[in-house]
């Protein structure tokens, strides 16, 4: 499984993934549209799929050439790290990928810091990927 957060994180993290990949890899690849659970949410549920797929366009386009099965899962809840792991245990999956987002270190403060939350408390084995700063179009 490989969460993805927007559409720039879904290019860097399938850049820095596809260098792992063998030609029967399998993909989950997987946003998780937050909920509000009562409170009124930013964005209509249409808006969250839009950005969800501009997301896993931005994932297949680096890796279109690629052999792998990918199947794109979006997930919703209320806590990001808890719904990738819940995810993760219902589809079976190995191991949950990624790339690390940028953040500060007072925004991960304030914010949570979901890499280190998913790290800590998944039942599922987590790789943790370097991200990749060059980038070739596979042919």
């Amino acid at each position: 499984m490989v969460p993805i957060a927007d559409p720039d994180d879904a290019r860097e993290t399938a850049r820095a993934i596809r260098t792992y990949l063998s030609p029967n890899s399998e993909i989950i690849v997987t946003h998780v549209v937050p909920k509000g659970e009562g409170v009124p949410d930013k964005a209509s549920v249409a808006q969250r799929k839009d950005f969800a797929q501009d997301a896993y366009e931005n994932f297949l386009n680096v890796l279109a050439a690629d052999k792998s099965r990918i199947t794109p899962l979006t997930l919703y809840g209320r806590d990001v790290t808890d719904t990738i792991i819940e995810g993760a245990l219902e589809t079976d999956t190995t191991t949950i990928a990624f790339t690390p987002r940028g953040a500060s270190r007072w925004t991960k403060l304030i914010t949570g810091n979901i890499s280190e939350s998913l790290i800590r408390n998944s039942s599922v084995p987590v790789l943790v990927l370097p991200p990749q700063e060059e980038y070739e179009p596979l042919e």
